[in-house]
């Protein structure tokens, strides 16, 4: 019997069209969405963790949902229930595409020359994309609800889809963009 993400999406049919980060998405199903740690002592263990775990260990970061798994997993589990609703599309596919399109590929850091900080463009790692893409999904949708009427769940699903179509809408995808175009400058 094939387990099934929160009992409903399979995990089989996905396509993660970037090569490079086809090693560090893993949709592998377990039983519950808590490995609690069991990596940690792992020198890339994340990449042995589910991605969809660690979306929701990401929405935990703010200091309202800080230590809450379950109800960040209550809020990934219904915003999946709506991108079905809304896109017919199997949600992890979706969330793989938002993942692939919010990835930066490229960014900055600083490097001394004599006291001088000097900017220089440099490549990123693929478990440090998927990272990024993850945390900028999660912060775009806790922002987005943050003192509004709309609810945590439908921005992130609103989110997760506009990142999966690429639409500068989307926080994850404008930040992507941002981090892009500062590195191409500091070339």
């Amino acid at each position: 019997m094939e387990l099934k993400i929160f009992g409903k999406y399979d995990a089989s049919g996905i396509e993660v069209h970037d090569l490079g980060l086809s090693k560090y998405i893993n949709l592998n199903s377990y039983m519950n969405l808590h490995t609690g740690g069991r990596f940690s002592n792992y020198s890339a263990g994340k990449r042995n963790v589910n991605t969809v775990e660690r979306l929701i260990n990401k929405l935990m970061r703010t200091e309202k949902w800080t230590g809450k798994k379950y109800g960040a997993y209550r809020i990934l589990k219904e915003a999946f229930d709506m991108i079905e609703e809304k896109t017919k599309q199997n949600p992890l596919q979706l969330l793989v595409n938002a993942i692939e399109n919010a990835a930066p590929r490229e960014e900055v850091t600083r490097l001394k020359y004599g006291g001088v900080a000097v900017p220089k463009a440099v490549d990123v790692a693929p478990s440090r994309r998927v990272d990024e893409a993850l945390r900028n999904i999660a912060i775009g949708s806790t922002d987005a609800s943050y003192k509004h009427k709309k609810s945590i769940e439908s921005c992130l699903a609103d989110e997760i889809m506009a990142a999966a179509r690429n639409e500068q809408g989307s926080h994850a995808v404008s930040k992507k963009d941002e981090i892009e175009r500062i590195a191409a400058s500091a070339r």
